[in-house]
């Protein structure tokens, strides 16, 4: 019996497997089918060098799809005032590249046919009577260009597509548009490809007496394209076989450019989004048909990685799940702490973590982050439903700098129905957490397919929504057949909603943020006798040392998580009731803070900014200034204004 082939194509990642082909391979195997997987990424980069393929995947805009426009004159053949256009309105007009990168573009384009005709003598394709072709992001031209040889070459071989690109209606048009293509899985494959397999490989038609496979795309003998609806989905998590990588190592090792990748394991815990099945955030777009959320036991987890680990002796993990299941904290991850193993670990989790709980992610090993910090305006996180506020985005920065975990996130504009005041106050907030780690970008929302915004754009006053204008380059199909096949999609807004310009101030603060980072830091420290003292570093420090105890102290760490003003108040009177101070001075101390940014407020909440640190021995100076103790408190104000005077004297 002929074997069954998967491929993943360029532009796919050389650090990262594909957890999708590896959970095949080894659901596969379980059903006793021999299943080859090829990394055909890697003789691409031996075609144009490691680092050609590694900027055109990271450095350059994605939406530009070079890396997809690269294989189009191998799939459609010549087209060269298309090809023209391309570059002028595209890479020059739009992504305003330079001369030498679309030098640098072309080159790579040059290497195309050199590498699909090795690709065609390379591979024993006789051997195979099933031909499988992941596609995510920009592997879809490049995929369909070999589809399109190895059909003409081995009409008996089937040919599969599945992947993000072929979800849903997108899969339905492809296949309808590519003759090429025999079947399409969209949506979650690992019950539906290996019953579509057996049916091919038992010549039983699928439009036959037995039962349709759902999430299937196939040909009628009219070669109609007919779907059967969507897949089921996995509920049961941990039936799931653990993905088998020993195909993406074996070509990794084979590869004579790959000395600089330095590989990342991929584990999947989750499927779905329980904050998106309650409040689907408005840009996004994963999840298409699969939002519920579905998880493995912590027990089948913790197995699963630790296997993975021995097994290839990689100590950095991926987590692919769109969010961590909460319940991880009280059972998974504190197993995963215990046994102490040397790993780094990436999980996309919620930015309203508690500090423990970022505690626990720290001592687990999960030293990078991505919480889904996309702004710093409430009323903007209203706007994109995320559930969330400024303040708690900030304080999971800070909790996170202080345990050491490496937090990805982003500023988003151009929300439908944002207004001036809300750049305003991120740009209050701005310099003051500027020790913090930085944005890893500022940029535009984009429309997505799926998302809320997509579904329902005239409600958010989004109009004349079309595909992105790149993807005429990429399809040579009318309009209608590319609202179908895009993912990415223009908007224009109704005039009533229109943002434009709104972020240009924080736009630009932070691209100076990220060139020229802030070296100082702002830290609280324990000192022997009890109180604290607040060490601020930072360039702009109004005061370098601010001691504080008693009634200043409490305070202040009582809002290293953020706190209403009244609750402060309550929580003073409670701590210290034999005290005498009125509500305005409790006010005025934590406005004076705020205004030496070493707090942060959003006119109801505090946060204090401070990160801690372990407990040092600290010497107290003669000069020092006397701190407030469980007496009365004097106006912050003044006392904090007295002691910059006597620190600039």
């Amino acid at each position: 019996m002929k074997k069954v082939l998967l491929l993943s194509m360029p532009m796919g990642a050389l650090e990262r497997p594909s957890l999708g082909l590896s959970l095949l391979k080894a659901r596969l195997g379980e059903l006793g089918v021999k299943c080859d997987v090829r990394y055909l990424t890697f003789a691409f980069a031996e075609f144009i060098g490691q680092e050609n393929y590694q900027w055109m995947c990271y450095e350059l805009p994605y939406t530009a799809f070079a890396g997809d426009w690269s294989f189009t004159q191998a799939l459609y053949g010549e087209r060269p005032e298309v090809e023209q256009e391309y570059i002028q309105k595209i890479l020059r007009e739009v992504w305003q590249l330079s001369d030498e990168d679309i030098r640098r573009i072309l080159y790579i384009r040059s290497m195309v046919s050199h590498f699909l005709d090795h690709c065609m003598a390379a591979v024993s394709w006789s051997d195979y009577s099933i031909v499988g072709f992941t596609s995510t992001f920009e592997q879809n031209i490049a995929s369909l260009a070999l589809a399109k040889r190895l059909k003409k070459a081995y009409p008996r071989i089937s040919i599969v597509f599945g992947g993000a690109n072929w979800e849903a209606g997108m899969g339905r048009e492809l296949h309808r548009q590519f003759s090429f293509v025999d079947y399409v899985c969209s949506g979650e494959a690992e019950e539906s490809f290996p019953a579509l397999v057996e049916r091919i490989r038992a010549r039983t038609p699928m439009n036959g007496s037995r039962a349709p496979i759902p999430g299937i795309v196939y040909r009628n003998r009219k070669r109609e394209s007919i779907s059967t609806g969507s897949a089921d989905l996995i509920r049961e998590m941990d039936a799931l076989p653990v993905p088998d990588f020993s195909d993406y190592f074996y070509d990794l090792g084979q590869c004579t450019v790959s000395a600089p990748v330095a590989p990342t394991l991929l584990f999947e815990t989750s499927r779905g989004c329980w904050w998106g099945a309650k409040s689907h955030c408005t840009f996004c777009g994963l999840n298409g048909g699969t939002m519920a959320f579905r998880s493995k036991s912590p027990r089948r987890a913790l197995d699963e990685l630790e296997q993975l680990v021995d097994r290839w002796q990689l100590p950095n993990v991926e987590a692919v799940d769109n969010i961590l299941d909460m319940k991880y904290f009280s059972d998974m991850l504190p197993a995963l702490a215990h046994v102490q193993r040397p790993l780094q670990i990436f999980y996309e989790v919620k930015s309203n973590l508690s500090r423990a709980q970022v505690k626990t992610l720290s001592e687990a090993g999960v030293n990078r982050i991505q919480p889904g910090i996309e702004s710093l305006s409430d009323h903007v996180l209203k706007l994109m439903r995320k559930g969330t506020t400024a303040l708690r985005n900030i304080q999971l920065l800070k909790w996170s700098q202080e345990f050491n975990v490496l937090v990805e996130w982003n500023i988003l504009y151009g929300f439908p129905g944002e207004t001036p005041e809300d750049y305003q106050r991120t740009l209050n907030y701005l310099p003051a957490i500027r020790f913090l780690r930085p944005p890893c970008a500022a940029g535009p929302i984009r429309l997505d397919r799926f998302s809320p915004y997509h579904n329902s754009a005239s409600e958010f006053g989004l109009i004349n929504v079309r595909p992105m204008s790149t993807y005429r380059y990429l399809y040579p199909f009318d309009d209608a057949s590319l609202a179908q096949i895009a993912y990415y999609f223009d908007f224009d807004y109704e005039p009533e909603s229109d943002p434009t310009g709104y972020a240009a101030e924080v736009v630009s603060y932070v691209y100076e943020w990220k060139s020229n980072p802030e070296l100082g830091t702002l830290r609280s420290v324990a000192r022997a006798d009890g109180s604290m003292v607040l060490m601020d570093t930072r360039s702009d420090a109004t005061i370098r040392e601010l001691v504080l105890s008693g009634l200043e102290q409490e305070a202040y760490e009582f809002c290293d998580e953020l706190r209403a003003g009244r609750s402060i108040v309550r929580h003073l009177r409670a701590s210290f009731p034999l005290s005498e101070f009125s509500d305005s001075q409790v006010f005025d101390f934590l406005e004076s803070l705020v205004q030496n940014r070493l707090m942060v407020t959003d006119g109801v909440n505090y946060l204090s900014l401070a990160i801690r640190t372990q407990p040092i021995e600290i010497q107290t100076r003669s000069d020092e200034p006397n701190t407030f103790g469980a007496g009365p408190l004097r106006s912050a104000s003044s006392y904090l204004r007295a002691e910059l005077k006597v620190l600039q004297a």
